[in-house]
Parts: C-alpha cells; sequence; structure tokens
C-alpha cells in the first residue's frame, strides 16, 4: 500500500463509535463478531487473517478469569531490514500480558493496531475498535 491508501485507512479509523451491525466472518470461529470498525480494519488492511489469529487464542484467553470480561490486543509491526515481523500480544491491563505471539511475517500497513474483545451474551464474542467500546 501506498502512504496515500494508509492514510485514508487511518482517517477512516477515526469515524467508528460504536457500531451498527455485527459481522460473521469466519466457519471457523462462529462464535466470534466484529463490529464495523473491526470489519473495516479486516477490509481495508486485508487483515482477516487478524481476526481468526485473535479468534484461535480464545481457548487460552477465556480459562484466564481476567480475560472473560475484557481482553486488550495489540499488533505491533517491528521492522526488520526490508521485511516486517509483528508482535500479536493480548494484556490484561496495561504491561499485563497474557498471551504473547511472534508474527514472522505480515504486510499490515498500519504500525500497530489496538483491538478489545468482549462477551455479548449467549456465548458469542465480539472484536472491536476501542473508539467502538
Amino acid at each position: 500500500m501506498n502512504a496515500m491508501e494508509i492514510q485514508q485507512i487511518k482517517t477512516g479509523l477515526n469515524g467508528f463509535y460504536g457500531t451498527n451491525e455485527w459481522h460473521r466472518w469466519s466457519i471457523l470461529f462462529p462464535k466470534m463478531l466484529l463490529t464495523d470498525g473491526a470489519k473495516y480494519v479486516a477490509d481495508k488492511c486485508e487483515a482477516y487473517w487478524l481476526m481468526d489469529n485473535i479468534a484461535s487464542h480464545q481457548r487460552k484467553a477465556l480459562q484466564d478469569k481476567k480475560l472473560q470480561d475484557i481482553q486488550f490486543w495489540t499488533l505491533k509491526l517491528n521492522a526488520k531490514g526490508s521485511r516486517y515481523a509483528a508482535t500479536l500480544i493480548c494484556e490484561r491491563d496495561t504491561g499485563d500480558i497474557a498471551i504473547k505471539q511472534e508474527i514472522e511475517y505480515t504486510d499490515f500497513p498500519l504500525p500497530e493496531i489496538k483491538l478489545y474483545v468482549q462477551p455479548m451474551g449467549d456465548g458469542l464474542y465480539c472484536i472491536l475498535l476501542p473508539s467502538e467500546y
């Protein structure tokens, strides 16, 4: 992606407050939903892999009582020469890391993205932007 497209994504992210709709995106993770903002990230950043990755960690995350009400996820890119690696972490609270995954290569266009996961009842969980909380 070029700099103009990345700036458009960043500008678009500023427009999400709450959500109008919850989106199912995967038959592998039918209990995980996306808000409009999280779906925007998945679509515009070509990052359904990121949503799948977060969803795939739920079995471990939900065994931790502190992560059953809310989870704080961050994907942060680490430049490695001409390639980009990233670290995906889930925190219980600032600095209290519960899950950490190193990602060897990604073309995610933003240097960092924060997402939350919270329960919606009936065994459903939702991935959302912090501004939609």
